[in-house]
């Protein structure tokens, strides 16, 4: 870890593309202005940009830069094994798609306890800790998308793993269906170094419509969201999705000399919150009532926090989490069988079926 240079990383999951493809040249620009201006943290997966990710990261950076500039970190995909046996060959491949001889982190990707339950079944944790004992992977991690109480799970069953990737944004630091603020505790309870991916929550904090904006008096959206999250207590690094050379060369401009928001700023920041809150929401305060006598197990206000997040943003984030967290072990909305239990215990009245059919008519409509 000591050869990190900066708190600000290279997330390859979304590049420069033209015409169908990674547009190589912008590619090129972009690792070189990152590296000429101090930072080396660079993030991939195997299936990142429909599997070219890794690829071209061996084609305009480990082919052009020597190993000791850079610090690299892949993933194990649960997407490409099936069993034990299949991941030594897939990380192998790996290493030859990126071009490099070991990686510097490698992290056990989209962590949930289904996801967990499927790479104990397959004994992966075990398998990265041998590859690290063999020198081909230098720091253990994960990255993770569910509540709290799982990470706190894996991570007391698994001290072994070094870091955390966490989704962490202001819009997210308290929300109940992610659970930002909460995960960062665990992480802080176990001492692991946090990674943050989604500061911008998929670009949804840097693209605002004018009347939010105009809350931040002028400040830069991506600034703001991005030193946000690097200002966290233990966060060792921060990861931006960029996808051309003027995003590159603004944000590492903010991150050369970082310094945490200010009072003025957290005090924007927050106006910011309140004007997405407004926006005709449902008004649920997750005191979690309506869950204790449901027939169903249907996690109601977790649901109606995807909705939430749906409505105001239209980005892929809040589907995920309906689909691959919150519906996993619990029912979906429209498993609701209109009892009432829930209206009656609702202490904000609201009417919980007819909002489950509406969240049923938003995520499963195209399942």
């Amino acid at each position: 870890m000591d050869r990190i240079q900066k708190n600000f990383g290279f997330g390859c999951m979304r590049l420069p593309m033209r015409d169908g493809a990674v547009d190589t040249g912008e590619m090129c620009r972009m690792v070189d202005m990152f590296l000429e201006r101090g930072f080396n943290y660079f993030d991939t997966a195997h299936g990142y940009v429909e599997g070219k990710s890794e690829e071209i990261l061996r084609t305009c950076l480990t082919s052009r830069y020597p190993r000791e500039r850079y610090v690299l970190t892949d993933k194990l995909s649960g997407g490409f094994f099936k069993e034990e046996a299949d991941i030594r060959p897939l990380f192998e491949r790996q290493l030859t798609a990126c071009g490099v001889s070991y990686f510097d982190f490698y992290l056990m990707h989209a962590q949930s306890a289904e996801v967990f339950a499927k790479y104990k079944r397959c004994r992966a944790y075990e398998t990265a800790l041998a590859l690290k004992e063999e020198g081909k992977l230098r720091h253990l991690g994960i990255s993770f998308h569910d509540k709290a109480a799982v990470l706190d799970q894996i991570l007391t069953e698994y001290p072994q793993v070094e870091v955390v990737q966490i989704q962490l944004n202001y819009m997210d630091w308290d929300d109940p269906a992610v659970e930002s603020r909460k995960c960062w505790e665990v992480c802080r309870r176990h001492g692991k170094p946090v990674i943050v991916m989604e500061p911008c929550k998929g670009g949804s904090l840097v693209n605002l419509p004018e009347d939010v904006r105009a809350a931040l008096d002028g400040r830069s959206p991506a600034a703001c969201a991005i030193r946000f999250a690097a200002g966290q207590e233990g966060v060792m690094m921060v990861l931006s999705g960029m996808s051309n050379l003027p995003q590159m060369e603004e944000n590492t401009a903010f991150m050369q000399d970082f310094r945490p928001l200010e009072a003025e700023e957290l005090a924007a920041v927050d106006r910011v919150r309140k004007i997405f809150q407004g926006k005709g929401l449902i008004p649920c305060t997750a005191c979690r009532y309506c869950t204790d006598g449901c027939p169903q197990n249907i996690s109601i206000p977790d649901l109606f926090s995807c909705l939430n997040a749906k409505r105001v943003f239209q980005n892929w984030n809040s589907v995920y989490y309906y689909r691959h967290v919150h519906t996993v072990r619990n029912g979906k909305a429209s498993d609701c069988i209109k009892c009432g239990n829930c209206e009656q215990v609702c202490p904000q009245h609201l009417p919980i079926r007819d909002l489950l059919a509406q969240a049923a008519e938003e995520f499963e409509k195209e399942e």
